[in-house]
């Protein structure tokens, strides 16, 4: 059995101008609706992948941030003396 999908991928086109916390709201919402039950299969399929881009966004917008994060760096004496990147292995700065 294939596991690849024949049909072309939905585009969510709002989905691209929405904040982080929007996004996971909506998230939060789907996951909500589906866990309950609250939908029929063919609308819980259509909210599933609307979930799937929503989760993807999110992702998206996080890597992003952390991209832009930068942890202190302290001098001899223990006071902040500037920035580095956050280390991508894993490292956090606190």
């Amino acid at each position: 059995m294939s596991t690849t999908n024949s049909a072309p991928a939905k585009t969510f086109a709002d989905i691209k101008e929405m904040t982080f916390e929007r996004a996971l709201k909506e998230l939060e919402a789907i996951v909500g609706k589906l866990e309950r039950g609250d939908v029929d299969l063919e609308e819980s399929i259509e909210i599933y992948e609307r979930g799937e881009a929503l989760r993807d966004h999110c992702d998206r917008l996080l890597k992003a941030a952390e991209a832009k994060v930068e942890k202190l760096t302290l001098g001899a004496d223990g006071k902040p003396s500037g920035t580095a990147p956050l280390d991508q292995n894993g490292d956090t700065p606190f």
